[in-house]
């Protein structure tokens, strides 16, 4: 069931299955920000990555002497979630563990997933709690996709990325096309923080960066406006948009977790960046996205 957070700036759509955010819209002039899904490029908007964030090796990870299988991304993006609260411009969904993730995911948990609209910025906000007796183990991250070209272009050579607090450069990993992490580093030369969409920029890879370069990150159009920016502080973020296919739109990704590396070959306590949480423990973090638009001022200002 979609619902529905709306300001006199914004208007902002949610899918109760996966917590999926699935449009935002400038109601000055109904432009929507986000792309819609469309199976051609990628069938998805913003899906919630958890309990893993990209894939693990041969798609499945060991935990206390077992072998577990495990898709890409986790489970609760292909899940319904409950309706927690939802008033005008702030809403919130949980999802529990079943016996249908408890056979491939062995922990009990609780996943909360909010959003909250402040003129033109929607915060997104994580919480997950420990409802087992033991220690958990899990992932959690963002894949939201915006559109890119926005003014009618035919494609999105052009556009480009700003980095906040970065001048000449970015390092980040790239991975092989099973989505494993390639660990060797490989930079990305920056003008002022900027680098602009050439031909082939996402055609070998996601750009995986860790190491806390920045917690910002824009989206810019052809004439070097942003148009999105992306504040996030996690260990790691990605940007992407699919290899060789010219998608109309891009995706700036924070992480709390990324997928294992070729050499990896340990357990889920040892997968990096995996989060633990003791048992009756809550993990909580958030992010927010801004949208420019003409005449409102800045939530922060």
């Amino acid at each position: 069931m979609r619902y529905t957070l709306e300001n006199e700036i914004l208007a902002v759509e949610i899918d109760s299955f996966g917590a999926e955010l699935r449009s935002i819209r400038r109601k000055a002039d109904d432009f929507e920000y986000m792309w819609q899904a469309d199976p051609r490029y990628w069938g998805r908007t913003s899906p919630v990555l958890f309990p893993f964030v990209g894939v693990p090796k041969d798609k499945e990870y060991r935990y206390a002497g077992k072998t577990y299988p495990m898709g890409q991304h986790g489970f609760a993006r292909d899940m319904e979630f409950t309706l927690e609260h939802s008033e005008n411009t702030k809403i919130w969904f949980a999802l529990a563990s079943t016996e249908e993730t408890l056979a491939k995911y062995p922990f009990a948990f609780r996943l909360h997933i909010g959003y909250e609209l402040c003129r033109n910025e929607v915060k997104v906000l994580w919480k997950v709690e420990n409802t087992d007796d033991k220690p958990m183990y899990f992932s959690i991250g963002a894949h939201p996709a915006f559109r890119c070209p926005i003014h009618g272009e035919e494609n999105k050579l052009g556009y480009g990325l700003k980095f906040g607090g970065l001048t000449a450069e970015l390092h980040h990993h790239g991975n092989t096309p099973e989505g494993l992490a390639i660990m060797d580093d490989q930079v990305l030369p920056l003008d002022d923080g900027v680098v602009k969409f050439t031909p082939g920029f996402f055609d070998t890879c996601t750009y995986m960066v860790e190491g806390k370069q920045t917690g910002e990150v824009s989206l810019l159009d052809r004439a070097g406006e942003a148009y999105v920016t992306l504040r996030f502080d996690t260990p790691l973020f990605a940007v992407w948009s699919p290899e060789k296919k010219e998608a109309p739109f891009v995706c700036i990704e924070p992480w709390f977790g990324r997928c294992d590396a070729v050499d990896f070959d340990g357990t889920l306590e040892t997968r990096a960046y995996e989060n633990k949480l003791a048992k009756d423990g809550v993990f909580e973090a958030e992010y927010t996205m801004e949208f420019v638009t003409a005449g409102c001022s800045f939530c922060h200002d």
